[in-house]
């Protein structure tokens, strides 16, 4: 299942795509209760996202709003929406993923704060559903080489690599997976 402002990409087996604006909550409303209507969900994935940067003189205050709509609001109308087949059922995962960006960096008020409301969020979501059988966690990986990260970011110059001596490996993390010694395509 994704949801996504664009469909997937053709060709995938058993996957169904929903095409939603996120930040619309009415929008997310109506396909969250589609999807509980028509799937029995089992695990919801959060990797929805957007940044907004802005330096603090700079920032729109309404950027907190749309971001904590994205970040927050709508994942908890998805799981709402799930929720009571996960719990008929005794078991459910649910991830978030979300930054480092929570702990605060440049240009990332609005970001950072909607960020660290998703680990709120997640240890909250644990402690009540845990009794279900339902999981919930997160994942707040570092910078990654991608088309967002140089939308923000001049390629390879010295903002880059300054972020990069920021990360305990040294590097920037890229698209691409490793399995056992191989790396496959992201």
């Amino acid at each position: 299942m994704s949801l996504g402002l664009e469909m997937p990409a053709a060709g995938q087996e058993n996957l169904y795509g929903y095409t939603v604006d996120l930040t619309d909550a009415a929008a997310t409303a109506k396909v969250a209760a589609e999807i509980a209507a028509d799937h029995a969900i089992d695990a919801v994935v959060h990797n929805a996202g957007a940044i907004l940067p802005a330096l603090l003189s700079d920032a729109n205050p309404n950027d907190v709003l749309t971001l904590a709509q994205l970040h927050l609001a709508a994942p908890m109308a998805l799981t709402q929406a799930v929720l009571p087949g996960m719990t008929e059922r005794g078991f459910g995962r649910i991830l978030f993923i979300t930054s480092r960006a929570s702990m605060g960096m440049p240009t990332r008020s609005a970001y950072a704060a909607t960020k660290a409301g998703v680990h709120g969020l997640m240890r909250t979501w644990a402690l009540e559903l845990a009794p279900s059988g339902i999981t919930v966690n997160a994942i707040a990986p570092g910078p990654v080489l991608t088309e967002n990260f140089w939308g923000i970011v001049p390629r390879d110059g010295e903002l880059q690599e300054k972020i990069a001596n920021g990360v305990p490996v040294r590097r920037i993390g890229t698209p691409r997976h490793r399995q056992r010694g191989r790396i496959l395509p992201g």
